[in-house]
């Protein structure tokens, strides 16, 4: 399947077929290794909380940015 496969298709196909492409990803090893950097962003994060120093975004200011 290609991208203008997928344009053809309807929101009900794309749909269904997003919910086949995740169900197959649920039955698979459950094992994904993440990048590096994920880490390095979660260490990082959990520093400034520790130290006190995170900022935290409401729902509503997040979306005005």
């Amino acid at each position: 399947m290609n991208a203008i496969e997928i344009t053809g298709m309807s929101k009900t196909e794309k749909l269904q077929t997003m919910e086949a492409i995740w169900d197959s990803l649920v039955h698979e090893d459950p094992e994904i290794e993440s990048p590096e950097w994920h880490q390095s962003i979660l260490t990082a994060r959990k520093q400034k909380i520790q130290e006190g120093t995170a900022e935290y975004l409401s729902i509503e200011e997040l979306r005005s940015k």
